[in-house]
């Protein structure tokens, strides 16, 4: 377990944090670091922040402007460095954040590999499932990184809940929570990320929490499509409520604990993502029920809309443990199949009576 106040003590110094990807949730990681505090309540820096991006021209506007366009009006600390190189990056690392979008993690991880230290514990960030592999965040990075048997376990845990960037970044309240099959870890991240405005919960259920942020996005989109078609809020809180039950379903049949899905991370989450005007699912979703083309909508968006992705690996696990999720496939099919969203609505509701 990485203790941070330890590594304060012993090296005279804060630990070094490694920040992969410099898209929303990195920036507000690295701001939650390094600025805990905005309102100068005395909350010193929680770390030393390096971040690391794939696009060598971003990585420069970003070191010179302090500013980015995927989150407009926030001002990175001047104390977080962007690396220059992969090795700088890396290099003494203690904790790697990962901010690295789900379909990207493993690229990212195989061109880093070889700088990883071997004793740097991990968090993920990211909420999605891979394409075909079907592997969670956190079992991406672990497979990459596909430490020696006989070395000492890397503590690896992620960090989820209701996150909209644009609320994290002027500090207002909120709440996530944290995640770790290592004893011991996710109290590390609660200490590390829990500041005046963020409050971070400890779960003990690793694999509920990060399929819970995937999962969620799916509905979000469907979310999005009803708010598109102008169907109404009693429809919006219904698809919510069976959003719910089916990825509940999903996850109790893969072995998470079915508190998760009514937690923080759970229900807390997917409320945020239906309901705000700023989840990008949601507004993936929306444009659709307008009209839009999927292909066109994703060319003009200035993030990665995950659950695109994940609905196609949501199926797959939904196949897989033979788990009814008619929503989730109703999705699929207005993404991938060119189904009309009105006729998807339609489908949904003719479904034969049943118990809820």
């Amino acid at each position: 377990m990485v203790n941070t106040q330890t590594n304060t003590d012993q090296r005279g110094n804060l630990p070094k944090v490694c920040i992969l990807g410099i898209g929303q949730m990195g920036l507000v990681c690295a701001g939650a670091l390094t600025n805990p505090d905005p309102q100068g309540a005395g909350d010193a820096p929680r770390g030393e922040v390096v971040m690391w991006g794939h696009d060598e021209d971003e990585n420069g506007m970003l070191a010179q402007m302090r500013q980015s366009d995927r989150l407009p009006g926030f001002e990175l600390p001047r104390c977080v460095r962007i690396a220059l190189s992969d090795a700088e990056a890396l290099a003494g690392a203690d904790i790697i954040v990962n901010a690295v979008p789900v379909q990207f993690i493993r690229s990212a991880w195989e061109r880093l590999r070889e700088h990883v230290p071997g004793d740097a514990s991990v968090i993920s960030v990211a909420k999605g499932i891979e394409n075909e592999t079907l592997m969670r965040p956190t079992q991406i990075i672990a497979d990459v990184l596909g430490d020696h048997p006989d070395a000492k376990p890397r503590a690896m845990g992620c960090m989820s809940g209701p996150a909209i960037a644009t609320e994290l970044a002027i500090c207002l309240p909120a709440t996530m929570a944290a995640a770790s099959d290592h004893p011991g870890f996710a109290r590390t991240i609660q200490e590390l990320f829990s500041t005046s405005w963020l409050r971070i919960y400890t779960n003990p259920d690793l694999l509920g929490v990060e399929l819970a942020g995937a999962t969620k996005n799916v509905i979000a989109i469907a979310a999005g499509i009803i708010d598109g078609l102008g169907a109404g809020v009693n429809a919006k809180s219904a698809l919510l409520a069976r959003g719910l039950a089916e990825i509940g379903k999903l996850g109790s049949a893969m072995g998470a604990q079915t508190s998760t899905f009514f937690g923080v991370a759970g229900v807390g989450d997917l409320a945020t993502t239906c309901f705000s005007p700023e989840g990008r699912n949601r507004s993936c979703g929306e444009a659709l029920g307008k009209g839009a083309k999927l292909d066109q909508y994703l060319r003009d968006s200035m993030s990665v809309v995950e659950g695109v992705a994940t609905t196609e690996s949501v199926v797959d696990l939904a196949r897989k443990y033979q788990v009814d999720m008619p929503i989730t496939d109703a999705v699929y099919a207005v993404l991938f199949e060119h189904l009309d969203p009105v006729d998807a609505i339609t489908m949904l509701m003719s479904r034969d009576l049943r118990e809820e």
